[in-house]
């Protein structure tokens, strides 16, 4: 199967969008760009044959979804999930096109951030909307546009370049996680952790579990596009989505491996814990037995009785003192031999 030229392994950090919200909107015919269309134009060029349109929108205001949605006749729940965001990865069929969210992540000082896009796609066009944090898809049409003869596939096949940014861009927050798991494992081990560390083990549990909910739901969607008779959706192009799902697999794997090791390190720093706590039991305990000899002494010899043993004899002094230093040596020889010393 016909590849894609790799990515750039670090997307750059989304630059700032026009004020109006449009990022790009271009018009192609035969896989190659023809030219730079406006928003009130679009429907025109989408109904021409063999044209389509891609258009790029960055958290654009109602009015601008509003003409939008005229030029293409885009449904309006699609239209108003956009305008508002905060959905889960889905895939929605309404009628002969498809609208389909898809959450974006990157790390920004050590924090998962996620971002939002919403795709709507039918014949004739293809309109993305960015909200939060998202990289620039600028690379996205740039390699889209370096294939044209795959880029004649249209509409299904820039759906998937999408898709497969969107799920290649989670490798590198899982690699820089991987690094942090890594480090943390081997901090657990040699020596207990911090309240700090303990937080951060903490933290980096929560942003595996958020990109699992946002990254799992994804292998549905390729699936349905894989193996579903959906509008617009060429027999050509399903392949490219079960690559797309392979990927998916691989970034569950890894944030499932990721959390098996964050578990299992901490577990083992509790266990060596309490191995720890349990040895500084034991040395305290045989301390307090060898220092009960001579304190059951002392404190025997401290009573204001008249008649005691050996009390005035000449030596008794320096017997008590043997006894008791002889006792106390009995003792620690049997907590060494044991362990508890």
């Amino acid at each position: 199967m016909t590849q894609l030229p790799s990515p750039s392994p670090a997307p750059s950090p989304s630059a700032v969008p026009p004020r109006d919200g449009v990022v790009a909107s271009a018009a192609y015919c035969d896989g190659r760009r023809i030219a730079e269309v406006p928003i009130d134009e679009a429907g025109a060029w989408a109904a021409k044959e063999n044209h389509f349109v891609w258009i790029g929108l960055w958290e654009p205001d109602e009015a601008l979804l509003m003409e939008v949605k005229r030029q293409f006749g885009l449904h309006e729940l699609a239209v108003e999930d956009a305008l508002h965001a905060h959905q889960r990865p889905k895939l929605d069929v309404y009628g002969e096109s498809l609208f389909m969210v898809l959450r974006t992540a990157r790390l920004e000082k050590g924090e998962l951030v996620l971002g939002e896009t919403h795709v709507f796609a039918g014949r004739g066009y293809v309109v993305t909307v960015r909200h939060g944090a998202s990289t620039s898809y600028s690379p996205v049409r740039a390699r889209a546009e370096s294939a044209p003869q795959l880029l004649k596939h249209g509409e299904d096949f820039i759906v998937y370049t999408i898709m497969d940014y969107v799920v290649d861009c989670y490798f590198p927050v899982l690699d820089q996680m991987g690094t942090t798991v890594d480090e943390l494992d081997a901090m657990l081990i040699a020596r207990p952790p911090s309240t700090g560390e303990i937080e951060r083990i903490h933290q980096l549990r929560r942003d595996l579990e958020r990109l699992r909910r946002n990254a799992s739901p994804l292998l549905e969607v390729c699936s349905r596009l894989e193996r579903f008779d959906l509008p617009m959706i060429d027999p050509a192009i399903r392949p490219y989505y079960r690559d797309v799902q392979d990927h998916v697999i691989r970034v569950n794997e890894q944030i499932g491996s990721l959390r098996e090791v964050l578990s299992f390190a901490f577990e083992t720093s509790m266990i060596l814990a309490s191995a720890r706590q349990n040895d500084v039991t034991r040395k305290l305990a045989a301390w307090a037995a060898i220092l009960a000899v001579p304190t059951a002494v002392a404190g025997l010899y401290g009573m204001n009785f008249e008649h005691m043993p050996e009390l005035h004899w000449r030596y008794g002094y320096p017997a008590v003192l043997a006894v008791i230093a002889v006792a106390c040596t009995a003792l620690y020889v049997r907590f060494r031999r044991t362990g508890w010393l």
